[in-house]
């Protein structure tokens, strides 16, 4: 099924999550032993922390002192001073994730409208990309909605991680992978597919390590989570 125009974006909501049960379905029956692939959402705790800032709450008090100290206890043991409580959300997003061994080793990102619809988002979800890869974990970002015109992950991808690469408006497929470690820092390779309203999706690797990789069928994934929304 050719690649639907999103710049009108009802309906995307089905079809987002439809294709990531797709492509989930895709994967994994192709993973080699040990990898695992599932359905996940990212603690903002641990990948995303915009400006150091983790989207976390901590309370902290202090115990009401006792009533009476008599028949206080002399064994040593002696109450907190105060206690700490500190809570994290997960994101809302859900992502493909692939494991090895109880280790996150790849991810795929599809985006949806509210992953870029206002500065705020644009800067948490950024942060949330760039932290896959920083922390060696391969990457697959998939975006083929064309709003806000003028904004891409990719190339704000590029411009957080300081590498040059040609402009790549949405909608497109960028799959990241990250090498080995040499002296000047970690390689880091890039394919990218561009995407044509209208047109097939075609196919993209995604790698699961130096060596391995995973041929990613776009269309077939899109054609069944279209069909599936009754999408014309």
């Amino acid at each position: 099924m050719p690649l639907h125009d999103w710049r009108d974006d009802r309906g995307w909501e089905s079809v987002h999550l439809l294709w990531l049960a797709q492509l989930l379905d895709w994967i994994q029956p192709r993973l080699p032993a040990g990898y695992r692939a599932y359905l996940g959402s990212v603690p903002a705790l641990t990948i995303d922390t915009p400006n150091g800032r983790p989207d976390v709450s901590v309370r902290q008090w202090t115990p009401s002192p006792p009533e009476s100290t008599a028949g206080a206890s002399t064994s040593g043991e002696m109450e907190p001073e105060q206690e700490t409580v500190a809570t994290f959300t997960l994101d809302p997003q859900h992502a493909v994730h692939i494991d090895l061994h109880g280790q996150l080793i790849a991810a795929i990102e599809v985006v949806s409208p509210r992953n870029k619809d206002r500065p705020s988002a644009r800067e948490r979800y950024l942060g949330r990309y760039a932290g896959y890869l920083r922390q060696g974990v391969h990457l697959l970002l998939i975006d083929v909605l064309p709003r806000p015109a003028g904004f891409s992950f990719a190339d704000a991808l590029a411009a957080n991680l300081g590498f040059e690469q040609s402009s790549c408006p949405a909608p497109y497929a960028v799959s990241y992978r990250v090498g080995e470690a040499v002296p000047e820092g970690t390689v880091l390779g890039m394919s990218h597919r561009c995407l044509q309203v209208g047109q097939p999706l075609g196919t993209i690797p995604l790698a699961l390590d130096a060596q391995q990789r995973i041929v990613i069928d776009l269309e077939h994934s899109y054609h069944e989570a279209a069909r599936r929304a009754y999408l014309d």
